[in-house]
């Protein structure tokens, strides 16, 4: 069922690979909020550029620094020499410095070309996007650093890998052996205190069944807390398929070997799996998604099952 925004929302679903990307436009400016994976950047101003009709775009806001969220940001720098980028204030430091450490991207094994931010945002500012004020609101859990975006005359709420209508993304923190569940326990409790009527999401399609989509979150993170090493085998799956997303076919020796020296990998296979070697781990880990349909492979490659 199509959900109806105000006019002024556009609402960009890309899929797994690239974030949903949210146009916003105004009397005053254009807003976009996320941008896309960077192999998909192409796509996005293709997307933007048809949907503006001529106009410019005057602003992007990143709800996180993940890549799928902000690897567009470069592209359209170049396209719109005058766009500001607006980011959480809590990583603008290490955007100007350019630390793909802390930015995750060498973690992940990612790409995210270089950009430069403008604007820094931290939770309880108030920012105009399409005519309309829009607050800004903490939602770490899936990354401590992401926020989330409500609007309270529409009750609409931006939710990134917040709330999904079937879950949320997977939490950061805890690859890296910090409690994350509790933020996203906090997330979720926030977000059911904002009452929001319309959630558009990070990925898959705008909903309103947000009760339902809380209460399966609960239930996922009750799971989660409860076996934390099914969070670690699923994030594994994770990061293997979103490399499977970008480069649509490798070879598999190839991929295997770019999974096992992966940091996040060594880091959960260390934390979660210590009697497996890492590479019979991340054999495995290509055998579920095999298994599953999310991959496939002809003679000596894999090809994402999408």
């Amino acid at each position: 069922m199509a959900v109806e925004l105000p006019a002024q929302i556009t609402v960009f679903e890309r899929g797994w690979l690239s974030s949903n990307n949210i146009l916003l436009t105004g009397g005053r400016e254009t807003v976009l909020v996320d941008t896309g994976y960077c192999t998909q950047a192409n796509q996005t101003r293709a997307l933007v550029q048809d949907a503006l009709a001529g106009r410019t775009l005057d602003r992007i806001v990143n709800t996180h620094l993940h890549s799928d969220h902000c690897g567009g940001n470069a592209h359209l720098q170049e396209v719109y020499p005058s766009v500001r980028i607006g980011i959480a204030q809590s990583q603008l430091d290490n955007v100007q410095s350019w630390r793909e450490e802390a930015l995750t991207y060498r973690a992940t094994g990612q790409q995210c070309p270089r950009f430069v931010a403008h604007d820094a945002l931290s939770p309880g500012d108030v920012i105009e996007m399409g005519d309309l004020a829009w607050s800004v609101v903490a939602g770490a859990g899936h990354d401590p650093h992401e926020f989330l975006l409500f609007e309270p005359v529409h009750r609409i709420l931006i939710s990134a890998d917040a709330l999904w209508q079937h879950g949320y993304g997977v939490v950061f923190p805890e690859l890296e052996g910090e409690d994350g569940f509790a933020d996203v326990a906090t997330t979720l409790d926030r977000i059911e205190a904002l009452a929001p009527r319309t959630v558009i999401p990070g990925h898959g399609a705008v909903f309103l069944d947000v009760e339902e989509a809380l209460a399966r979150a609960r239930r996922r993170l009750a799971q989660q807390r409860e076996d934390p090493r099914s969070h670690a085998w699923h994030a594994l799956k994770v990061l293997l398929k979103f490399k499977l997303l970008e480069q649509r076919r490798v070879e598999r020796a190839s991929l295997l070997e770019w999974a096992s020296t992966m940091p996040y990998a060594r880091a959960l296979g260390m934390m979660h799996f210590v009697d497996e070697p890492l590479p019979a781990l991340m054999e495995r880990a290509l055998g579920s998604l095999l298994k599953s349909g999310a991959a496939r492979q002809q003679e000596e490659w894999i090809e994402d099952g999408c």
